[in-house]
């Protein structure tokens, strides 16, 4: 049945920022497909509650709290995740944000911030994970972008800077690490999460969001965790280099920050 070509049983996954909003959901979702997955984030508690939700599907959570602004505690969860459940197969890099700036209050620091915080972090679990991944079956790495990293808007330069970079990354990892290991990323839209909790609680903000939106709502979550599922799985074996975008049909930004002109 086409159905079992989503499932990951038996599988091992490592899902970052996973204690809520789409790194929660995308690690619940491997898990229901049948994958033990590590959990990583900076807040214990949210992970805990992550991995007791994983539990009840019948599979296996470790729990790593972690720094993963630091590339080099991005790059320490393949070793763990291997330590605990002795295999790797699938990465989801879905830590990474950054708050919107003007450009004249955009430093040279806070630009380089960006990067390490959405670009080298997935890099360091990238090349950490690789060796595992080939020491067994190959594997499949999923790269959370934004539609911010293909459209323009005021306010973004640091972040859909980096997300555009993670994206090209995405196609040249690709490049390196085929046959064996594919590496595809999602440019997510606009999705109801805590970055996006002042817009959801306001009627006016959200319904303008969503009259903006082609397919006139805002993402949930699942919307996200269903893509990444099908590129982690063999459903998607025969798809790597590819930017899915997940964004209900954006091709602007559907809120401005009214940056005024300079």
């Amino acid at each position: 049945m086409i159905l079992d070509r989503f499932l990951l049983t038996g599988k091992v996954a490592v899902v970052t920022g996973a204690g809520r909003g789409i790194g929660a959901a995308t690690a619940i979702a491997l898990a229901e497909a049948g994958a033990d997955v590590l959990l990583s984030a900076r807040t214990e508690e949210q992970l805990r509650e992550v991995a007791g939700r994983i539990e009840q599907t019948g599979r296996r959570a470790r729990v790593v709290p972690a720094d993963l602004s630091d590339p080099e505690a991005a790059g320490a969860l393949a070793a763990a995740a291997t330590e605990a459940f002795g295999r790797l197969d699938v990465v989801v890099n879905n830590v990474g944000g950054t708050i919107p700036r003007p450009l004249l209050d955009t430093s040279a620091e806070y630009l380089e911030e960006a990067f390490r915080f959405n670009v080298s972090t997935a890099h360091a679990l990238t090349a950490a994970a690789t060796p595992a991944m080939l020491a067994g079956e190959g594997g499949a790495i999923v790269n959370n972008s934004s539609i911010m990293g293909r459209v323009h808007g005021r306010g973004f330069l640091a972040y859909g800077t980096a997300k555009a970079a993670l994206a090209h990354y995405t196609r040249l990892a690709a490049a390196d690490l085929a046959p064996r290991i594919r590496v595809n990323a999602i440019a997510v839209g606009s999705v109801a999460t805590s970055a996006l909790e002042v817009v959801v609680g306001n009627d006016e903000l959200r319904t303008k969001m969503e009259q903006a939106t082609p397919l006139r709502r805002i993402g949930d979550p699942d919307d996200i965790a269903a893509a990444a599922l099908y590129l982690a799985s063999p459903a998607g074996s025969y798809v790597t280099g590819k930017v899915l975008e997940v964004d209900g049909g954006l091709q602007a930004p559907n809120l401005e920050l009214g940056l005024p002109d300079l």
